[in-house]
């Protein structure tokens, strides 16, 4: 249930509400804007206590929430949420790029990686230190030691660190090395993980799970919230259908859908969701056009030579184009997207 107050609300106002909502065990969520601050009310047989709302003289009107995701809906929160990540962010009308191996294979490998992907004015390193795959006998990363090289490269050259985690074990780990912590479209719904995450100091990156509808993405990013971090960035990743052609399919209309039904900035992981590499450049240009806030791209000095994924890799080349297109392109248009 959102709770509407007058115009010129004083902070005593919003006291009543709140301790009105709390004196029936109810959670609250506050959001101020510019005309008029929003309040959600969240609790079991919420509705029932209505009268006892409407009869503060502060409260202009109840709005119903019907859907099942409430702090993540645009009605909780109407504004668009921005994720600040030290002197980078993520939404507010910026389009970031989050570039790097799909795996950390070596010191040298990641030098290479953070001094072309810097000189770019990439702002977000990627990669793998544990690494989700689908056979056992495949390269897995290199764990802690993945981590710490991420954390050193990134440190030399100004960048902030993207990476998966596994397990809620490691997480720990991942506060010290980490600024970005991201949840593979594996992990999407293990709740034990977002339970945790959601008591993180750090943002997370939200991926799609590739067999998952709209609405459980987005009650995922609401176990987040719920448990406290309110931090979220939703990744569209691809999902399976009956194509071959592709890896997954780009779900694209997922983004202006979901920027319509929440606040939380969206962006789009061009390598998992094509699995082909001469597709992300045309693709990147139309996920601008989308509005979406980024894009995740998988770059390896070699893809040939990767650990891991280097079919829908580019290499230093195939990425500078690509990113040199997509941000002229987003310099063209970007006002009128965002308007």
């Amino acid at each position: 249930m959102i709770v509407v107050l007058k115009p010129r609300t004083t902070d005593e106002d919003i006291s009543k509400v709140v301790k009105l909502a709390k004196e029936f065990g109810f959670d609250v969520n506050i959001s101020k804007g510019a005309e008029k601050t929003i309040i959600g009310i969240i609790g079991d047989n919420v509705y029932e206590r209505r009268d006892s709302f409407e009869a503060l003289s502060c409260v202009e009107k109840i709005v119903a929430v019907l859907k099942p995701f409430k702090l993540v809906s645009r009605e909780f929160h109407p504004g668009d949420t921005v994720i600040n990540i030290g002197d980078a962010e993520i939404g507010n009308g910026n389009f970031e790029f989050i570039a790097g191996p799909c795996s950390v294979e070596s010191m040298k490998q990641m030098e290479m990686e953070a001094e072309f992907l810097s000189g770019l004015g990439v702002k977000f390193l990627r990669g793998g230190a544990f690494k989700p795959r689908t056979s056992p006998y495949s390269f897995r990363g290199l764990g802690v030691k993945g981590l710490k090289i991420l954390r050193k490269v990134a440190n030399e050259h100004g960048m902030k660190v993207v990476s998966e985690i596994m397990s809620e074990q490691d997480l720990d780990l991942f506060e010290e090395y980490v600024d970005v912590i991201q949840v593979g479209a594996r992990s999407m719904q293990n709740f034990r993980l977002l339970e945790k995450l959601g008591g993180s100091t750090k943002p997370i990156l939200l991926k799609r799970g590739f067999m998952s509808t709209i609405e459980e993405w987005l009650l995922a990013a609401e176990y987040l919230f719920h448990h406290g971090n309110d931090r979220v960035i939703l990744c569209e990743r691809g999902i399976r259908t009956f194509e071959k052609y592709t890896r997954n399919t780009l779900d694209i209309s997922a983004i202006p859908l979901v920027k319509n039904l929440s606040h939380l900035p969206v962006i789009v992981d061009l390598s998992h969701s094509t699995g082909r590499r001469d597709l992300i450049r045309p693709l990147s240009k139309v996920v601008v056009v989308s509005g979406a806030d980024g894009a995740m791209i998988e770059v390896h000095p070699d893809p040939e030579k990767a650990l891991s994924d280097g079919q829908q890799s580019l290499n230093f080349e195939e990425f500078e184009v690509t990113y040199r297109a997509s941000m002229k392109l987003y310099q063209m248009i970007g006002e009128f997207i965002w308007s």
